[in-house]
């Protein structure tokens, strides 16, 4: 006699009913499709965590991470319904809103912004000593930090010349201070040049917005509120497992969509983001990974509004962010 016929029906039925919960439990996976701000590093680390140990799916979530890139506009897919949701930052989502992009953050991965400037260690101090040096930044930089930057440390804009996201420059002269990305700029310089430059955080000198966030157009939010704060509750608690637990899982997808990421960068890129503080400092510390406060989102909303970098007539601050997905999640270090 066959061996499968040994079976007994009722038994039959139950493997049969297992098998058809396990194929529902299978369909119930929804494809949610995430795109990060450039190419694959240390800085998504948390994403790429939740992906590679099964958090995502865990939620009922099957997780696209879409790499960005110099020339690929994540507002504008965001817009246009390619993605589900987008790593943004602050001043970008108040921007869209005043253009008519009713896009909304639902957590902040970074409790800082890692924009730095680097300046040459026997010159450059503190950012007080930006004044007199030629500063390079990019084009961006002119409707972001800039204004910022030049009212709370007095320089002017004859100071600026264009950063062509080349060390060069900085390297030969002096005289030069340049905008940098904490793990990226400075340790390539140091990499090159053989000495350790001076880096200063925007964010530990008056620098208000969130960054790393997670944005979503306001119709997803109502349309797929569970799916949004799935995503939210799995991409925060990668976060935690990235930075104090095994981050081997996540580097491992982000060489294989970054082939140029090393190990090397990699470990300087997590090393940096526990000493700054960046995922777990400030309101994070007590209330949780991802937090959003009205306080802090009202803080970059004035800083814009004085800058003259949005129009308070067209931007409701109320509507750029929320804080539903984060304020109950309590993910704390």
């Amino acid at each position: 006699m066959p061996q499968h016929c040994l079976v007994r029906p009722a038994h039959r039925a139950l493997i049969a009913a297992a098998l058809l919960a396990g194929a529902a439990a299978a369909q119930a996976q929804e494809k949610f499709t995430y795109m990060t701000n450039w190419y694959a590093q240390a800085e998504h680390g948390g994403f790429y965590q939740a992906l590679a140990t099964g958090l995502y799916k865990k939620e009922g979530l099957d997780v696209t991470i879409r790499m960005g890139g110099p020339q690929v506009n994540g507002m504008q897919l965001l817009a246009a319904g390619q993605v589900d949701c987008f790593m943004g930052y602050d001043v970008q989502t108040m921007k869209a809103r005043e253009q008519g992009i009713n896009a909304m953050s639902v957590g902040a991965a970074f409790q800082k912004d890692p924009q730095v400037m680097i300046g040459h260690p026997d010159v450059v101090k503190t950012m007080a000593d930006l004044k007199g040096k030629t500063i390079l930044i990019s084009a961006d930089a002119n409707t972001n930090y800039w204004p910022w930057m030049r009212n709370a440390f007095g320089l002017s804009d004859a100071q600026v010349r264009p950063y062509t996201f080349n060390i060069q420059p900085f390297i030969a002269d002096k005289n030069v201070v340049q905008q940098g990305y904490l793990s990226s700029e400075p340790y390539a310089i140091e990499q090159q040049a053989k000495f350790k430059p001076t880096v200063m955080l925007l964010s530990d000198n008056g620098w208000p917005p969130y960054s790393t966030t997670i944005v979503c157009m306001e119709d997803t939010i109502k349309k797929k509120p569970k799916q949004v704060a799935a995503f939210v509750k799995a991409s925060m608690q990668g976060w935690k497992d990235y930075l104090k637990g095994n981050p081997a899982p996540a580097n491992a997808l982000i060489k294989k969509d970054n082939p140029n990421m090393t190990d090397d960068k990699i470990a300087n890129g997590i090393k940096l983001l526990n000493s700054s503080g960046m995922v777990f400092s400030g309101d994070a510390a007590t209330m949780g990974v991802g937090i959003i406060t009205d306080a802090r989102m009202q803080k970059t909303y004035d800083m814009m509004v004085a800058m003259k970098l949005i129009d308070p007539a067209k931007v409701d601050v109320k509507k750029t962010y929320t804080t539903e997905f984060v304020k109950d999640l309590k993910i704390l270090p």
